[in-house]
């Protein structure tokens, strides 16, 4: 658990500066995470216990400016408490520190592979994930795991992060149009989770299977039918 001194009297969420009102770099900022958060609103749709925020500040002093990552995961919190939901991250109301983070990295490099290590190794962020398609000689995404107060590099692709039930890693697919590289969850064999899209895409197929199922099921049974009465038999009088 976070370690600091606190003022006495500390101020809530909703009295503290919820947008700093920088805006992200690109698109990619937003729709990554995104992907990430749909995906798990499927998967995780029956929990209640779970928040997976974007771009939202995480307030760890009232006198000191959030930090605010592209997403991020936190366990073991209510999922909205009421229907203006959360404003901000604040961890004295929470109690609970992330579990994971995540930063994508755009043009206007922002110490993700420096500061930021040693500020969520501070929190005491277990996972602090780094993507960057840009990279030439490394690899584009990066896990690090807080192990003894300092940060791991994990090489997996996908990664298994057993305190949350999740792999984390990167591949080829569509997302909003887009055929790229995106960051996935994954099951325990490595099988990656299906986007919103894809999961529609796969329940229409399997709807259109069983209906053509049915149809010719329907088609023998008419063929059955026209067999018994050119043998002189009424199928609808049989016993």
């Amino acid at each position: 658990m976070l370690e600091y001194n606190l003022p006495r009297y500390l101020p809530s969420a909703e009295e503290l500066p919820d947008s700093d009102e920088t805006p992200v770099d690109n698109e990619l900022q937003e729709l990554i995470p995104g992907l990430l958060k749909a995906i798990l609103l499927i998967l995780w749709s029956e929990r209640m216990d779970w928040l997976f925020a974007i771009d939202m500040g995480i307030y760890y002093h009232p006198d000191k400016p959030p930090i605010v990552p592209n997403g991020f995961l936190s366990l073991g919190v209510e999922r909205f408490y009421d229907e203006e939901l959360r404003p901000s991250y604040v961890l004295w109301d929470e109690n609970v520190v992330p579990i994971f983070v995540l930063e994508v990295v755009s043009q206007n490099y922002r110490k993700e592979y420096t500061t930021k290590l040693d500020e969520y190794a501070a929190l005491g962020v277990l996972y602090y994930v780094i993507y960057s398609s840009r990279r030439r000689r490394k690899p584009h995404l990066e896990v690090h795991k807080l192990v003894n107060g300092k940060y791991e590099l994990q090489e997996e692709n996908p990664v298994w992060l057993p305190e949350i039930g999740l792999g984390i890693g990167c591949e080829r697919g569509n997302y909003c149009g887009v055929t790229r590289e995106w960051m996935y969850w994954y099951d325990g064999q490595g099988q990656r989770y299906l986007t919103p899209a894809e999961q529609v895409k796969q329940e229409t197929q399997r709807a259109q299977q069983e209906a053509q199922r049915a149809q010719k099921a329907e088609e023998r049974v008419q063929q059955l039918t026209e067999q018994l009465r050119a043998l002189g038999i009424d199928p609808d009088n049989l016993g």
